[in-house]
């Protein structure tokens, strides 16, 4: 990836939290803790790890808005033009870890989207599962490793 800097600051930033506007927070919350795995607390926030989301009551369902597909480009440094689906979450996971996530995620109840399937790009190996929450929210769960 190519860097673009303006001026040399020095300010560090902090982890990303991602907002989901929900259609019922209550639901949701039960959803991403028992089915996702994650620590509910009474701000809205969803943590596992490194990975945080702040779920928020919409006020209407219509103000719920998963991703639409991105549009393809050819501009990639490898012949990838683009995912298939929308996304509204890419976390990185280990290779062995993914499928055993895939695997907890289904037994306590979750929605897989697409099971894990494998891709090759550049000298890399991808494999990605597509979750969705209630909402229909996108979370895609990848890892790489360099082919070899």
């Amino acid at each position: 990836m190519s860097e673009q800097v303006i001026g040399k600051s020095k300010v560090k930033l902090g982890k990303p939290i991602q907002v989901r506007l929900v259609s019922n927070l209550q639901r949701s919350q039960v959803y991403y803790r028992d089915c996702l795995g994650f620590i509910i607390d009474d701000w809205g926030h969803a943590e596992r790890d490194d990975v945080c989301f702040i779920l928020q009551q919409a006020v209407s369902k219509e103000d719920v808005m998963p991703n639409a597909v991105s549009a393809k480009r050819a501009s990639y440094p490898t012949e990838w033009e683009g995912p298939d689906f929308g996304w509204d979450t890419y976390i990185h996971i280990g290779w062995e870890e993914l499928d055993e996530y895939i695997q907890e995620v289904r037994e306590s109840g979750g929605i897989i989207g697409i099971e894990p399937f494998g891709e090759e790009q550049g000298g890399w190996e991808f494999k990605n599962a597509h979750i969705h929450d209630l909402d229909g929210y996108n979370i895609v769960i990848g890892a790489m490793r360099k082919k070899g």
